[in-house]
């Protein structure tokens, strides 16, 4: 692929994401690659046959419509599955060695350990597990492969701790609930469990995507067989579910919160990662958020640019091993790690495009080469996320009265004018919507949260002391 090409594909997805909106893109798009442009063809790859179909049926016009914003001749998308662009090189089995297990002895050899006695299994573990409804497993996402820092310590300790269980053992997590942005890590982690879990052969684990979720269910209905994929269900030892924020639908909701109670009432372990916190999925029920936030709940944090440089380290030593050549200087890494500060996948894409060009040209990878191939992933420092409740509890320390407070129906003055400077903030500095705030602060209809912004909108003009008092509020929230 040129540079040309490639420039031509970042402003492709530059309008896609602009029609589709950054959630949907995240979910459908993040990972679709093209591969070639032949006459009047663009190729694309995803990584799953699941996401294929869904693009295919969804969205094909629409991305060959953002392909002839760029290029009239491009007349028709050719969509494929890929195997991972940059992994280690895997050898050819025996006739008695699945390729998941030289892969995986592959990695080990990579990291300097000597590969572990493995049990003979009758098939690839990928193999089982696609053959068991599961969703595609990438073969690079094991905790050998995982870097773990400051931000996601816990997170993996946990991870590892699910993993290493075996049957009949006490579930100490259940469920384990992780939850962080976009790139950060929650898939590996949860892939991870589910290579090294089915591996042991000690418990049967299965991992899902929230969409593969719904279609199994779907599926199951049409063909009426959905009493045996919900007893399948509840027959795993460990089910993992990945992007719950997906999750939509009564009916879908309702039978995930059935197989949810069943397995953990049975003392199976659950395993779950979404891009909040359950106290923030509004789609959800109340008393599925309730269930989730009772087992462990953890955050994974940003990548710090000391992480990410490792991370950097560890792709480009998988990647040389399948490519001999090729050779990232430390500087040239240390430049990546410090400017492509955004997330993991961005981390990728660049390691990606330098691969593409050191097999393509031959260039050695300078600091100007470096320069010139990310500039378009350097994105400027984004505000810190606030969160309602960060809001509530700020407000009520201001004014010295407490959450409860700000939720009750208390109307007396001291309470009144936070109350209104909480709903304000949480409009500005929040996506929630008005219904979303309303019902945040004690159930409230959304028409006294819009009297409230417009109460404080109108005062902020006049009142000097009640302005300063926002704009400490809104720096006081942004470094907390």
């Amino acid at each position: 692929m040129t540079s040309l090409e490639q420039e031509r594909w970042s402003r492709v997805k530059g309008r896609l994401k602009a029609e589709v909106g950054d959630d949907i893109f995240a979910s459908w798009f993040a990972r679709m690659d093209l591969e070639a442009v032949e006459n009047d063809t663009a190729k694309l790859s995803v990584p799953t046959r699941f996401l294929k179909s869904w693009i295919q049926s969804h969205y094909s016009d629409r991305v060959l419509r953002c392909w002839q914003a760029e290029e009239r001749g491009v007349q028709r998308i050719e969509l494929s599955v890929r195997t991972a662009a940059i992994k280690t090189a895997l050898a050819k089995p025996r006739a008695d060695e699945p390729a998941d297990l030289v892969h995986e002895q592959k990695v080990e050899k990579a990291n300097g350990t000597e590969p572990r006695p493995h049990m003979a299994v009758s098939m690839p573990v990928s193999a089982a597990h696609e053959a068991s409804g599961g969703s595609p497993l990438d073969p690079r996402l094991t905790f050998e492969t995982f870097v773990v820092g400051r931000s996601n310590t816990l997170t993996h300790a946990a991870a590892k701790q699910v993993a290493a269980a075996r049957r009949g053992d006490l579930v100490m997590f259940n469920p384990l609930y992780i939850h962080a942005g976009v790139g950060l890590g929650k898939t590996h982690l949860l892939q991870a469990i589910t290579w090294a879990g089915n591996a042991s052969g000690e418990r049967k684990v299965l991992y899902l995507t929230a969409e593969r979720f719904m279609y199994g269910f779907a599926t199951a209905l049409k063909t009426q067989n959905a009493i045996a994929y919900k007893e399948a269900l509840r027959g795993i030892d460990v089910l993992v579910i990945d992007d719950l924020q997906f999750l939509t639908g009564k009916s879908m909701q309702a039978e995930f919160c059935h197989t949810l109670n069943a397995l953990i009432d049975a003392g199976r372990q659950v395993v779950i990662a979404a891009d909040r916190p359950p106290s923030e999925l509004e789609t959800l029920d109340d008393r599925v958020r309730s269930r989730l936030a009772g087992g462990l709940v953890v955050e994974m944090g940003p990548l710090g640019e000391e992480l990410r440089f490792e991370i950097l380290k560890n792709r480009i030593m998988a990647a040389r091993a399948h490519h001999p050549g090729f050779d990232v200087p430390d500087n040239v890494a240390s430049f990546i790690a410090k400017s492509v500060t955004h997330n993991g996948r961005d981390l990728e894409g660049a390691l990606n495009r330098l691969l593409a060009l050191s097999k393509l040209s031959g260039q050695p990878m300078t600091m100007e080469v470096a320069e010139r191939e990310v500039r378009d992933l350097i994105r400027p420092q984004e505000p810190k996320r606030v969160k309602i409740e960060d809001i509530q509890r700020v407000v009520a320390r201001q004014y010295n009265v407490s959450r409860s407070d700000l939720l009750s129906s208390r109307r007396t003055a001291n309470v009144v004018r936070p109350r209104q400077v909480a709903m304000y903030l949480a409009k500005t500095l929040t996506l929630r919507s008005l219904p979303e705030i309303g019902r945040r602060f004690g159930g409230r209809d959304h028409t006294t949260v819009l009297h409230a912004v417009r109460k404080i909108e109108h005062l902020l003009g006049s009142d000097t002391a009640l302005a300063d008092e926002v704009e400490a509020l809104k720096r006081q929230l942004q470094l907390e």
